[in-house]
């Protein structure tokens, strides 16, 4: 609950009590979640008033800790330009097929998209169903077989096949994967078809309720966002499906309750007609960044980025009467860990030999915003950038035995992370819900897109880990009672960013700089080192 009196010092006293009753590097990490989580930041959305406090906090940290400015003009800020947007009506949808013209109705058959990069979106075009829409022919998946979408809105299921790999799944189930296909294909725009198999975990009526909620991507110099190369038009229930399909949806719905579905790929009876329409609202935000040069004279140039995000979800609808989405373990405790790491460094008086950027960004829970921003906009060569280890939501309520280090198999950061691991007296283990796609889900993915090699450590499964984990997804993940109020282990938050520590300084002061493993499809993908 927002207490609006006082709350700052009461974050400093309670500090101050902690600091009586803990070990120094617990107490310090406690108090940087106690102010970061505190209800005086209101959840540090990005955009508001409260992530702007949060974000000099972060930066006076990287002063104290002897960290260089990186940011902008000498500073430790990274000035993000936003854009909010979001629906402003609900849109229409016509269908127009031999029987004539079929109005589509709102809420029941469709849900419209914002489009970020234009305020009226109209487009008239058949349709195309394209399966999960996904182009893919190494791993057997080429729903553009046999189809010619050109000038055509494509028409998909949402996710992707459960017979792909976890990390590739979650890649190519994702929307922005799947309108670039569909955009090099020569379509116009998309529909996405609300899935059978998800439909009783992600209702339709969910999506109906959300709508016109304000979404936020990185603004461009007209006021507008970045978006995907064609437009999305929306969701189109099971009940609409029903009318774009006529005859054959009951087959195609029958195969989709499957998550091992396969389709035939084909053009629907009709015509589809769809407008839509967005409103545009200015804001900004900012990254924080400090350095550690590098020692070598050599490698210095070199830079090796460590990252966590330091915005949370805002102000929600209350839930038992609260309604600040604090954001301790997601990812105040993230923030914690890197400001630690980074006294670390500067206390060990050795001087990686190659530079070290502490980055703190924003927006995203917005959808990887504040780091998409710094990847295309970063204030050191994008080119000398050599790795990014990433540390977000560490679940630390109980003693963990293993870690979980998505990418580690991808790259030559494997045997870093492994040493640095059996050092720690703690086993690696291999992703418990690869169908969750963990790895493409957070800031090192915008890094991978570059070519970067990247992990991101997540305390593991053995012993509690695996209740812990569901407990926290279930009960608190992106709720307001991620706060203090949950059993966190600080002497836990040590240990983690003593991992952290120990995979930064074998990746800084390794003899080669990271590439990644030959033939790894992300790798290959995106034009890293040696993935070819």
């Amino acid at each position: 609950m927002y207490r609006p009196l006082g709350a700052l010092a009461a974050v400093a006293f309670a500090s101050a009590a902690i600091a009586q009753t803990l070990p120094a590097d617990q107490a310090a990490m406690k108090a940087h979640v106690l102010f970061l989580a505190s209800d005086a930041m209101k959840g540090r959305e990005a955009g508001s008033p409260e992530f702007d406090i949060a974000a000099q906090y972060v930066a006076a940290q990287f002063f104290a800790a002897g960290l260089k400015p990186g940011g902008d003009a000498d500073g430790y800020l990274q000035r993000v330009p936003l854009v909010s947007y979001k629906a402003t009506d609900q849109g229409n949808f016509v269908l127009t097929g031999p029987a004539g013209a079929t109005p589509l109705v709102f809420g029941t058959d469709y849900v419209p998209a914002a489009n970020p990069a234009k305020a009226e979106t109209s487009v008239s075009a058949p349709i195309v169903f394209v399966g999960y829409g996904i182009d893919a022919a190494q791993y057997s998946q080429t729903d553009y077989a046999g189809v010619d979408v050109r000038g055509k809105i494509v028409a998909f299921f949402s996710g992707a096949p459960a017979r792909l790999g976890g990390e590739e799944r979650a890649f190519f189930g994702s929307a922005g994967t799947k309108a670039r296909a569909a955009a090099a294909h020569g379509a116009i725009a998309t529909i996405t078809l609300e899935n059978p198999a998800t439909a009783k975990t992600r209702p339709f009526a969910r999506m109906v309720d959300a709508y016109a909620r304000p979404r936020m991507t990185c603004a461009k110099p007209d006021g507008t966002g970045n978006a995907d190369p064609i437009p999305s038009l929306g969701t189109v229930s099971q009940a609409g499906a029903a009318k774009l399909f006529g005859t054959a949806w009951a087959k195609v719905a029958k195969a989709a309750a499957s998550d091992s579905a396969t389709f035939k790929s084909a053009a629907l009876p009709g015509t589809l007609t769809a407008a839509t329409h967005t409103s545009f609202t200015p804001a900004a935000s900012s990254n924080v960044i400090g350095l550690i040069p590098g020692s070598d004279p050599v490698l210095r140039k070199q830079v090796v980025v460590l990252s966590a995000h330091l915005d949370h979800i805002g102000v929600t609808a209350p839930v038992k009467g609260d309604a600040i989405n604090n954001g301790a373990l997601d990812n105040a405790i993230g923030i914690a860990s890197l400001i630690e790491e980074a006294k670390r460094f500067t206390a060990s008086g050795q001087a990686p030999k190659r530079t070290i950027m502490f980055l703190a960004v924003t927006g995203e829970e917005k959808g990887l915003v504040g780091s998409d921003y710094f990847s295309n906009h970063p204030t050191v060569p994008l080119a000398d950038i050599a790795a990014d280890v990433n540390l977000d939501m560490p679940i630390l309520t109980y003693k963990f035995e293993d870690m979980i280090v998505f990418g580690a198999e991808r790259s030559s950061l494997g045997p870093v992370v492994r040493d640095a691991i059996a050092a720690l007296g703690v086993s690696l283990s291999p992703d418990p819900s690869p169908e969750e796609g963990i790895f493409v889900r957070s800031d090192h993915f915008r890094f991978v897109q570059k070519g970067i090699p990247s992990v991101f450590l997540w305390p593991g499964p053995k012993g509690p880990g695996r209740a812990a984990s569901v407990a926290f997804m279930t009960n608190c993940y992106h709720k307001p009672c991620d706060d203090l109020n949950q059993p966190i282990l600080w002497d836990q938050g040590i240990r983690f960013v003593d991992a952290n520590y120990r995979i930064a300084r074998g990746i800084a002061d390794g003899p080669a700089r990271p590439t990644w493993n030959k033939g790894d499809y992300f790798g290959t993908l995106y034009k890293g080192p040696m993935a070819k």
